[in-house]
């Protein structure tokens, strides 16, 4: 049995408008359908946090990071559409082979 990939994901947000939480709504439901367990949330808010954003080269909200496993990806803009952040995001594959039992327990997201 190989080894269980963990997915590490940054959502960047701008405030606690309708638009971040819808997103990061959204977002949670497609990670606790298909990667649950094997997923680590990071939600970081590019008004408190303008330096993070800055680094990572964040130019628009919300803004998707896939950062494991490589390669990184990115979406921007809505991701209601979970087919479209699946395969943007190069999750699909993965989605539709991957075995979903046994898997581990995913803390809650971390809000920086």
């Amino acid at each position: 049995m190989s080894p269980r990939k963990t997915y590490i994901l940054k959502l960047y947000v701008a405030g606690n408008t309708p638009n971040s939480m819808r997103a990061l709504k959204t977002l949670k439901d497609i990670l606790e359908t298909e990667f649950k367990g094997v997923y680590a949330l990071k939600v970081i808010d590019v008004l408190k946090n303008p330096q993070l954003a800055e680094e990572d080269k964040i130019l628009a909200t919300p803004t998707l990071a896939k950062i494991l496993p490589p390669p990184v990806r990115r979406i921007i803009g809505d991701l209601s559409d979970r087919q479209r952040v699946l395969i943007g995001l190069d999750l699909l594959f993965e989605e539709l082979s991957g075995d979903k039992t046994d898997m581990l327990h995913s803390g809650p997201e971390e809000a920086i």
